[in-house]
């Protein structure tokens, strides 16, 4: 499509949006390529200042780029089409959709399914080869259920959700509509519950239940548990990378994002638009407050204030912690210091 034309399809907002003052040139685009890969028929995006040396390199003849006049400057002395955003990469973000769409099967169910003559399916689903489908199970409209899914019995599914290959939704999870959940995560599984005695240890049952309400995301190999009572619950439009652990009981605010390796131990309570980063480990009943961030490897043993940036463990604010670094690669130095001022110390 012409240039003229993906500025039409991006519905771009011509009062808050500057565009490039080139009428003559409308070049075509026929995809989207990262700056420093970008050819003369893709569109790419420059996010800030500290890019600004791929502008003068960059094949690209089309850009999303920051409210930056020296950067728009810069491209149009290159001749590079330009669309000036306040958030170039979410902008980006809605041009991958105009030239990538996710496969989806067309609505059948294959032949090797087993489902109980109990569940309720929907109208236009899709379920692949070898999908089980247990008693009392019901999914909703437009619901994309891949190859060799594992449904237990009394889950609820909402419309147009999307299970790939291989993941296991347990007894009574409930999901919600527009949710992903990637292959191999597990959705409602036993949490840890164990009671010490004398003998050893003496299994509590789980009899509670997981919930993930809409336009919830969860990634490869991610594992959300139930508890023993009440419900683990996954708040809307929070989006869960791969290999997390979420632990039972806990509570997880909406538009969350969490990053791979996460581990939240049982009652944690996260509030909403939390950034957990990779790795970050998080203690029993630890509640994160609404915005807070956790910078990756953080260790959380004590509750954090709304608004707060942790960082280091145990955890402290991120400008002590940048200040604690500072100091130990200095260590050595002082160590030395230390061991002359022992042997002289007048």
């Amino acid at each position: 499509m012409k240039f003229s034309e993906l500025v039409q399809n991006l519905n771009i907002d011509t009062d808050r949006t500057s565009l490039l003052a080139h009428p003559e040139c409308d070049p075509e685009v026929q995809g989207i390529a990262p700056i420093d890969q970008a050819t003369r028929s893709t569109i790419s995006y420059i996010e800030g200042a500290k890019f600004a040396a791929r502008l003068k390199t960059t094949e690209a003849r089309v850009l999303i780029l920051p409210p930056d006049h020296g950067l728009q400057r810069q491209a149009t002395e290159r001749g590079i089409a330009w669309i000036g955003a306040s958030e170039p990469r979410l902008l980006f973000a809605r041009a991958i959709a105009l030239f990538y769409q996710p496969w989806k099967p067309a609505p059948e169910i294959h032949a090797s399914a087993v489902i109980h003559p109990e569940a309720q399916v929907g109208e236009g689903v899709y379920i692949g080869a070898h999908v089980v489908i247990q008693a009392r199970v019901r999914i909703g409209n437009g619901v994309c259920i891949h190859p060799n899914v594992v449904i237990y019995p009394d889950v609820q599914i909402g419309d147009r959700t999307i299970l790939h290959a291989n993941c296991t939704i347990h007894e009574r999870s409930q999901i919600g509509a527009d949710c992903v959940i990637h292959s191999g995560a597990v959705i409602g599984a036993e949490g840890f519950g164990f009671v010490p005695t004398k003998e050893g240890w003496f299994k509590m049952e789980q009899s509670g239940y997981t919930v993930l309400e809409d336009g919830v995301e969860i990634g490869c190999n991610t594992t959300i548990d139930r508890p023993a009572v009440g419900a683990t619950r996954i708040g809307g439009n929070t989006k869960i990378d791969n290999l997390v652990q979420i632990g039972h009981g806990c509570q997880v605010g909406g538009a969350c994002a969490i990053a791979a390796q996460v581990g939240l131990a049982g009652g944690v309570n996260v509030g909403n638009r939390v950034i957990l980063a990779g790795q970050v480990g998080i203690a029993n009943q630890a509640k994160i407050g609404d915005g807070a961030i956790a910078s990756a490897k953080s260790g959380i043993h004590n509750n954090v204030e709304a608004g707060a940036i942790v960082s280091g463990i145990p955890a402290v604010p991120h400008k002590l912690f940048l200040k604690v670094s500072a100091i130990y690669h200095r260590l050595p130095q002082m160590y030395q210091t230390l061991k002359e001022l022992k042997k002289n110390p007048e």
